[in-house]
């Protein structure tokens, strides 16, 4: 259960990072990321992800909300087909489906404080200029613009082949999110009904 949670914080990471951001060259990419990033106070949103299985040659659907708020609070929540909750609020994971719920200092996994540190650097819109962590390469196609991220640190090459990020270069936003793994096998997470900058309730961000 962890391990499928550290893959999806961790692309979160990347979901606050460029939610809000589009633009034609990578020097307009990363002020726009900045500009972005200081004005996003809360998100709001409802996702789709759809694991692709390569052995199997099928497809597992679910769906649910995500919710942000600065500083340092998130919630992933699936509703569809089975409700499974986790939440990041300052050093504290929640982890909670329909039998137990756990709870994790950030601070005592090394995992778990380097997903916190992108999340950080994300909202700071540091991310795509981190060398040390990613090869990135942004291309535009059509009404789409990409971006590929390819993991440089070990920790990130274990979970993933590469990221890559699509754009509406309309909505200026990110629509959806891919995750190649090396089975060969990918997640696809869909964002629609983004909402930016309303309040959200303290409540929804509570770790118990």
């Amino acid at each position: 259960m962890q391990d499928n949670m550290l893959r999806r914080l961790f692309i979160l990471a990347f979901i606050l990072l460029h939610v809000a951001a589009y633009a034609q060259t990578e020097k307009e990419i990363i002020d726009m990321v900045g500009k972005a990033s200081a004005e996003m106070q809360s998100l709001e949103c409802d996702f789709v992800q759809t694991k692709h299985l390569k052995i199997l040659n099928d497809k597992m659907v679910s769906k649910g909300k995500m919710y942000y708020m600065q500083p340092g609070r998130l919630r992933w929540e699936y509703t569809s087909p089975y409700t499974y909750t986790f939440i990041l609020n300052d050093s504290q994971v929640l982890l909670k489906n329909s039998t137990r719920s756990d709870v994790i200092d950030v601070n005592q996994n090394r995992i778990f404080k380097e997903i916190a540190r992108l999340m950080m650097n994300s909202i700071l819109g540091n991310c795509l200029t981190d060398e040390k962590s990613f090869q990135t390469d942004i291309e535009t196609k059509g009404q789409e613009w990409i971006a590929t991220l390819v993991p440089l640190k070990k920790d990130m090459k274990q979970m993933w082949t590469k990221l890559v990020l699509h754009y509406d270069s309309v909505k200026k936003s990110v629509v959806m999110v891919e995750m190649h793994e090396k089975t060969g096998d990918y997640t696809e997470i869909r964002l629609d009904n983004i909402k930016i900058n309303r309040q959200i309730a303290e409540s929804t961000f509570s770790i118990q």
